[in-house]
């Protein structure tokens, strides 16, 4: 467990240009897998999340090559046709590749077993393994309904309609890919509409997808290989977007980066506390997802409320979100997060317990938290708790701190490797510049 010291920025100005999307490169690979003929992907996002998928594949018999930094090939095996692993399958930190391949290894006729670090053992997994079970295959849990997870699939699933009781493109995606499999079309219905990478990815090689907001629907089909230039990833660049959003005066940009819809909340929630967001949007990364180029100026800001929908679309974002909202005038209430405590940590918690150390006043309930602005953040000792948000979030504070005020600590920090490998260089770099 590293720790890395960060001193109050004295000003913002620059550009970064953030790895690839994380979300879309884990699905780039997957779906390359299950394709029949070589796939190319350029521009993949380095974090050990992807690099666990990758990993896992391979262990499937998938013909996967890396060509560092960001690029791959892969020859694949086609729906149905993963070799069975001589080992339990390592998903390291990633419940991306757990759920999502999960799904995959539904449709196979071996036995597998997904594991993963202390942190994916903590995190809720009967989600998945409900609906898999119900297409027909043998999937377990721990007795606490957590990984590892045993799945013992079949070549043919049945097709369901698949009513979500949680709004999760982690699911949705699980039971979509799994339908590939399937004897006829499958039917998702979710709470709330979540990001649709999986969707638009399956369009892109030659599958039948219907999309109605929340209720989407697959039918079981052969995947076509394709070429994939990821963009960048919306989530890396919310750190340095709200930095520069945090003071007037300051700006950062981040060229061509994704803007799936399901994604951009951070950039609405940033325009709603009054920062300036300027979107150029580019060509379509592989033609289905949206992408371009955000800058971020900063002004006053003022609290808002995110709920419902708009929170969905920027779960992953709310840690850096919150740490914002410390300097924004007014409250800022969070409703609808009670995911947030089911993630790589108990994000609510985790926030409170930081945001306090930094002197920022807040109090939480099951699904809420209220921060209350503005304040001068002071320097503070702070822990990532193995959750990658954090480091970077809690970097972001401490760059808030006024100057002069000391150096914050964030103790494993190398946590944020699991999504952004450089992070602590380009942030070193951006408050440099």
């Amino acid at each position: 467990m590293t720790q890395e010291r960060v001193a109050p920025a004295e000003r913002v100005d620059g550009e970064i240009d953030v790895p690839g999307d994380k979300s879309i490169s884990h699905r780039a690979l997957i779906l390359g897998a299950l394709a029949r003929g070589r796939t190319y992907i350029g521009n993949a996002s380095p974090a050990a999340d992807v690099l666990a998928t990758a990993a896992c594949l391979r262990a499937c018999g998938v013909w996967v090559r890396d060509f560092p930094p960001a690029r791959y090939a892969l020859d694949g095996n086609g729906v149905g046709r993963f070799g069975a692993p001589g080992n339990v399958l390592d998903c390291a930190n990633s419940g991306t590749s757990m759920r999502l391949l999960a799904g995959v290894l539904a449709g196979n006729d071996f036995e597998a077993i997904l594991d993963g670090d202390d942190s994916l053992r903590r995190r809720p997994m009967l989600r998945v393994v409900a609906p898999l079970r119900a297409m027909g295959a043998e999937v377990d849990a721990s007795p606490d309904g957590t990984a590892p997870l045993r799945v013992h699939g079949s070549q043919v699933l049945k097709g369901l309609t698949w009513r979500s009781p949680v709004a999760s493109a982690q699911v949705k995606s699980a039971i979509l890919l799994a339908a590939l499999s399937g004897d006829g079309p499958s039917t998702v219905v979710e709470p709330l509409p979540t990001r649709d990478h999986t969707e638009r990815m399956l369009r892109m090689c030659g599958v039948n997808v219907d999309s109605d907001g929340a209720v989407v629907t697959v039918r079981p089909a052969t995947l076509e290989p394709f070429g994939l230039r990821v963009p960048g990833d919306l989530s890396s660049a919310a750190f340095f977007l709200a930095l520069a959003a945090s003071r007037p005066g300051w700006r950062v940009r981040c060229p061509g980066v994704g803007l799936n819809p399901g994604r951009t909340g951070i950039l609405s929630v940033l325009e709603a506390m009054g920062s300036h967001v300027m979107v150029d949007e580019g060509h379509p990364a592989g033609g289905v997802e949206p992408a371009g180029d955000v800058e971020v100026r900063g002004t006053r800001l003022h609290g808002v409320i995110i709920s419902g929908a708009l929170t969905v679309r920027c779960i992953d974002e709310l840690p850096i979100i919150a740490v914002l909202a410390s300097q924004a005038e007014g409250d800022t209430e969070i409703r609808d997060a009670g995911e947030l405590r089911n993630k790589e940590s108990d994000r609510i918690a985790m926030l409170e317990t930081g945001l306090r150390l930094l002197g920022v006043s807040c109090e939480s309930s099951a699904e809420t938290l209220t921060i209350h602005g503005p304040v001068r953040l002071r320097a503070a000792h702070l822990d990532a708790g193995g959750d990658h948000r954090f480091a970077m979030a809690w970097a972001i504070a401490a760059a808030l701190v006024p100057a002069g005020a000391g150096e914050s600590v964030i103790e494993g920090a190398d946590a944020a490797a699991v999504s952004y490998p450089g992070f602590f260089t380009d942030l070193a770099t951006l408050l440099a510049s």
